[in-house]
């Protein structure tokens, strides 16, 4: 797979009545590709601010950023990066544009210029992707938190982005809401697109191929950058690792570790609940 995301050594800074506030410092990672990755950090380490980054909505200021080989320091740019990079957002009402879902959906179809003839087609394929077929006369405040989320994803997927960025996409979803909008990240990435993900939630970042951790390396007197990138399995069970950052470690990996100390050692760290209760059954028959 090659790069389709490169960040080398990207800094950012606010600028307010104070002064500036640098929220990003050195960042740099690479994504491939067809990968899944989850950016993983607590509220506050500049995780929105990076994505912005990447999809032109703020103006790169120092390093070097590019997408799909298009150089984002470049304002010239930033309209093919917007149609690269698709962004759905964490709150979707604010991604509506229309009282009718067929309708909201053509809206970015039509603003990127594609034949009307193949608007309604695409409308359709996109809402079938999502798993909202005959809700194309529905109003997007009739639908439920996780069908509004998916409703807006079908906005962006009827524009055929070459990355999908999903910025705290299931933070204000109930469960079941929050099951249905994971379910189609991990669909779109079996189907071979390249997701990212922004998350603090840990539990969701296990569905990813790799994860980017952010934080600030030595507390609060630091900017925010990244202190590790590798596979989920290798960043997930380093607990040493994700509380330096401010994150909680999965539960399968707390319990491992409370396990471990009371005499109980399984095989390996598991990382899910269902890894957990393999791991525990292997441990009693052997045991």
């Amino acid at each position: 797979m090659s790069e389709l995301l490169e960040v080398n050594h990207v800094s950012y800074a606010y600028h307010s009545i104070d002064g500036e506030t640098e929220t990003l410092a050195d960042i740099s990672f690479h994504i491939k590709e067809g990968e899944f990755a989850a950016i993983v950090g607590p509220s506050g380490c500049g995780k929105s601010t990076l994505v912005r980054l990447m999809n032109g909505l703020l103006q790169l200021q120092d390093g070097n950023l590019s997408v799909n080989g298009i150089n984002a320091g470049n304002p010239a740019n930033k309209w093919e990066l917007c149609k690269i990079c698709g962004m759905v957002f964490q709150n979707p009402d604010n991604q509506f544009v229309s009282s009718v879902l067929e309708e909201d959906i053509a809206f970015g179809l039509e603003n990127a210029q594609v034949p009307e003839r193949e608007v309604t087609s695409k409308v359709k394929a996109a809402l079938e992707l999502v798993g909202l077929e005959g809700y194309e006369k529905r109003s997007p405040s009739s639908l439920s938190g996780g069908q509004k989320q998916r409703a807006a994803l079908a906005g962006v997927l009827a524009l055929n982005p070459e990355i999908l960025i999903f910025d705290e996409a299931t933070s204000m979803l109930d469960p079941k809401g929050r099951r249905e909008v994971l379910a189609k990240m991990k669909k779109l990435r079996d189907c071979g697109k390249t997701v990212v993900m922004i998350t603090h939630d840990v539990e969701e970042a296990v569905l990813a191929d790799q994860v980017i951790l952010m934080g600030r390396p030595n507390g609060q007197k630091d900017p925010n950058t990244v202190l590790a990138q590798g596979s989920v399995r290798e960043i997930l069970t380093d607990s040493r690792l994700l509380i330096q950052a401010g994150i909680v470690p999965p539960m399968a990996v707390r319990m491992y570790e409370d396990l471990k100390l009371a005499g109980i050692e399984l095989n390996r760290c598991p990382l899910t609940k269902e890894e957990l209760a393999e791991a525990l059954c292997r441990w009693k028959s052997e045991n």
